[in-house]
């Protein structure tokens, strides 16, 4: 839905001597299943995951909420489906499993990738980044050293935005409501872009954003770190 997000991972890992493969024989992670209720139609994809990519020293995403589900769920779906050979599997991957900002910051061992972006930016951290998987400052770690960025506090920053996936439909006034406040805090800011590491999340405010047309935009944050002075932004 938003290719910009993995188009720029790949660019950025590679510019920073990592050779990246993107296996076509991927699909879903199975969250959405998995946190519907559905966990047994979600094992085939547990299943899928591991088949797929077993093999890689390192998995990369994008996406705190997807990495969580890898390394939180994926165990979890397997143990319930009874299948304890692919709950096994699924263990012994799940440490090679990164969000992008912690393959960086703890695997490359890197904080300035090299990225400018001379824009006024505050970050979001989502909560499957923040709550389930602690990345705790290793995004804006990469954030501070981008060259020309105005990195300025988001206010309540920790607060929800209110998407949470399936949330949003069923409790939909509840998470406007939320959406709002964290639209108004950015607005506060004053920043020309907001940076978040999961589209989902970047979706639900950006549309609040737009909708009250602030002129803020946002962006992924593989997309900022993957920036440089020749790009045009």
């Amino acid at each position: 839905m938003w290719p910009e997000a993995p188009k720029a991972t790949v660019r950025l890992l590679e510019r920073l001597g990592c050779r990246v493969e993107f296996p076509v024989e991927q699909t879903c992670c199975g969250q959405m299943l998995t946190n519907t209720g559905y966990a047994d139609q979600a094992a085939p994809l547990v299943r899928r995951f591991a088949d797929v990519f077993e093999g890689y020293d390192a998995i990369v995403a994008p996406s705190g909420s997807c990495v969580g589900s890898v390394r939180e769920q994926h165990p979890m779906v397997a143990r319930k489906a009874g299948d304890d050979a692919l709950a096994a599997r699924a263990e012994n991957l799940a440490p090679r499993v990164y969000e992008l900002s912690e393959f960086l910051v703890d695997v490359l061992g890197v904080t300035d990738v090299g990225a400018t972006f001379p824009h006024r930016v505050t970050y979001h951290p989502t909560c499957h980044s923040l709550r389930m998987l602690r990345v705790g400052d290793r995004p804006l770690q990469l954030l501070r050293e981008v060259r020309g960025i105005d990195l300025v506090e988001l206010p309540g920053a920790d607060e929800c935005c209110g998407f949470g996936g399936t949330f949003a439909m069923k409790n939909a006034d509840v998470s406007v409501a939320m959406g709002t406040d964290k639209a108004a805090h950015v607005v506060e800011t004053g920043a020309e872009v907001l940076v978040a590491g999961d589209n989902s999340c970047l979706a639900h405010i950006g549309g609040i954003l737009g909708r009250r047309r602030t002129g803020v935009r946002t962006m992924h944050l593989a997309e900022i770190l993957a920036s440089t002075e020749g790009d045009r932004a």
